[in-house]
């Protein structure tokens, strides 16, 4: 399920609807460009926090099921903090979350 989620912003990076690191989420968000913020599941908890302020419940911010590291699959460098552009690319993330929070769910007895 996580190789969905990585094909998936790898689609959004690709369709230039991912925008990468914290100030440029920010900007984005800031900006009402952003549909989606994720987060990284190593990402500080302070950082976590800014995140979450600055989106003032305007904006979704979800919690990826991957690190920094396994992250760079796609940004090429570890980044924590990932905003989709598109509304259609953000219901593709949202429903490959959904999924990688089921398989957890099912591989708990």
């Amino acid at each position: 399920m996580h190789n969905k989620l990585l094909f998936a912003l790898s689609l959004c990076r690709k369709a230039g609807a991912l925008v990468m690191g914290f100030d440029t989420v920010k900007d984005s968000v800031n900006q009402g460009n952003a549909c989606l913020v994720l987060l990284a599941s190593d990402l500080s908890p302070a950082t976590r926090e800014r995140v979450v302020r600055f989106c003032q419940n305007e904006i979704e911010t979800a919690d990826m099921p991957l690190t920094q590291s396994e992250l760079s699959a796609v940004s090429k460098k570890p980044v924590g903090v990932f905003a989709v552009t598109d509304e259609n690319l953000a219901v593709l993330c949202r429903k490959n979350l959904d999924a990688c929070a089921a398989s957890v769910k099912e591989e708990r007895p």
